[in-house]
């Protein structure tokens, strides 16, 4: 199945060589069908079937980080921040990172990235009835719909791109996503990694720089992302 879909990301521009820079390295990305940069506005719009986390990673390649802003239409797409709740790890609870967006009437993409994992390990990804992590993977019920699975390297680092058919967005949000080794996805275990699945920006849906909350910027928020251990 061919998909297409529009992301937005937040880029440090500081001139049009870095304009240049980053429009290179994404030109060679296949799947990318059109780049847009506003150097104004530091942010750059990508459209195509490459996946978000790839898109990340070609302009870090660059030397500049980057984050995503929306994808997607408007209540179209989801997020979910993927921790370990073995006590063992709590100084750098985060594992990965899962984006669902929805591609067409009746498909959706899931964006799946894994770090610090048992190396060299296929995982399986699976939505969960319940919401309810306060046990971490022990609390969130049987299973809603298995998603796929993503093999991590040498490093315990892995990504997967998977098209998933009849899984509308506003069916899972609010529900918890489990990654874990059994691949019929019904035993749970401590050490799998769990989170709750909730709503992102659609493109153009979030411009702000600046949470309204903390007052921190984009970037700052960014660097605590990263230190929590969030590629």
């Amino acid at each position: 199945m061919t998909v297409s879909l529009s992301t937005v990301f937040a880029v440090p521009l500081h001139c049009d060589d870095c304009v240049t820079d980053v429009n290179g390295a994404l030109n060679k990305v296949d799947g990318i069908e059109n780049v847009s940069i506003d150097l104004k506005k530091q942010l750059v719009s990508v459209q195509g079937s490459a996946p978000p986390s790839v898109i990340v990673k070609a302009i870090q390649e660059t030397g500049r980080d980057a984050i995503v802003r929306g994808s997607g239409e408007p209540n179209s797409s989801a997020v979910c921040i993927l921790e370990t709740h073995e006590p063992a790890f709590n100084s750098a609870p985060v594992r990965g990172l899962a984006r669902l967006v929805k591609a067409s009437p009746t498909a959706t993409l899931v964006d799946l990235t894994l770090s610090g994992m048992k190396p060299k390990t296929t995982y399986y990804a699976s939505i969960r009835t319940a919401g309810d992590i306060s046990r971490g993977p022990l609390s969130t019920g049987s299973s809603y719909k298995s998603i796929g699975s993503v093999t991590v390297d040498e490093n315990g680092s892995g990504q997967s791109f998977i098209v998933k058919n009849e899984l509308p967005i506003w069916e899972v949000i609010g529900r918890s996503m489990v990654v874990g080794a059994d691949k019929n996805c019904k035993q749970m275990f401590l050490s799998d990694v769990v989170g709750v699945i909730a709503r992102s920006a659609g493109v153009w849906e979030n411009e702000k720089t600046v949470c309204s909350c903390s007052g921190k910027t984009v970037w700052e928020e960014r660097k605590e992302a990263v230190a929590k251990g969030m590629a």
